[in-house]
């Protein structure tokens, strides 16, 4: 049976993240995850975890001055001050709540020396927690044009560059179908460096079970391929209204 983890960035966001954890819970997910939990004190949300027996799957690192139009800082040379300590306040948040993957955003940026400094950001997040699994997104051109990270092949080049086992890929099937489409084929060329597998329908972000993409398929394929562990349902409720939007789960599972 197919296991769910709830994206708290985008399910519940009118409650609390200690609130929408108990909501996941509820609602019949095996865990969570988040964005930026970084607003919460962690002892809160530790705690909340604990009531509900969840996991907080995995956070992301600060983007950085969003009125500024930063979304990710770890590719963007001259800012690798910056970047690290969003990276350390990361790991740290993750260690208060036993969270065992942090996704490193990558932000605006194009060139090798982008590449370069991302390589580079990548390696000290590795080293300085060798037990927390790094994640890093490709994402597509119309949610996020000039993103620094954009196909996953080059996600590969620098994963094999940095060289550490706790470095993955953030294999979102929304982004990637967008990206690159023949998303059967790409899962399995890239279950070696896959590190956590999201999902939402397409083109529109919503609920998995309206869109031009079959999960039903798709998540057929993810467990023939051998992959088990809980899928990130990433996706906008329609309205807003999460509990309303949940009727795929029993579907999809």
């Amino acid at each position: 049976m197919t296991r769910f983890s709830a994206n708290l960035g985008f399910l519940w966001t009118d409650r609390s993240l200690v609130d929408a954890i108990h909501a996941a819970h509820d609602a019949g997910f095996d865990a969570v995850e988040c964005h930026w939990p970084y607003d919460y004190d962690p002892a809160e949300v530790k705690a909340a975890l604990d009531a509900t027996g969840l996991s907080m799957l995995g956070l992301n690192t600060l983007r950085g001055d969003v009125a500024a139009g930063d979304s990710g800082l770890a590719a963007l040379p001259g800012r690798q001050d910056e970047a690290r300590v969003a990276i350390d306040r990361a790991i740290a948040y993750a260690g208060a709540i036993n969270t065992p993957k942090i996704h490193v955003m990558a932000g605006f940026a194009e060139g090798m020396q982008a590449e370069a400094c991302f390589i580079d950001n990548l390696r000290h997040a590795t080293e300085a927690a060798p037990g927390i699994t790094f994640l890093i997104e490709p994402l597509n051109h119309h949610d996020a044009p000039g993103y620094f990270l954009h196909h996953t092949d080059q996600a590969r080049r620098i994963i094999e560059a940095v060289a550490a086992p706790n470095l993955k890929l953030m294999f979102d099937c929304y982004h990637i179908q967008i990206l690159e489409g023949d998303l059967t084929r790409r899962l399995s060329a890239n279950l070696d460096i896959t590190g956590h597998v999201q999902f939402a329908g397409v083109p529109s972000r919503g609920r998995p079970d309206h869109g031009e993409i079959d999960y039903r398929h798709i998540f057929a394929h993810i467990a023939e391929i051998g992959y088990d562990a809980p899928l990130g349902a990433e996706y906008r409720p329609e309205g807003g209204d999460t509990d309303n939007s949940l009727g795929w789960m029993a579907r999809l599972r």
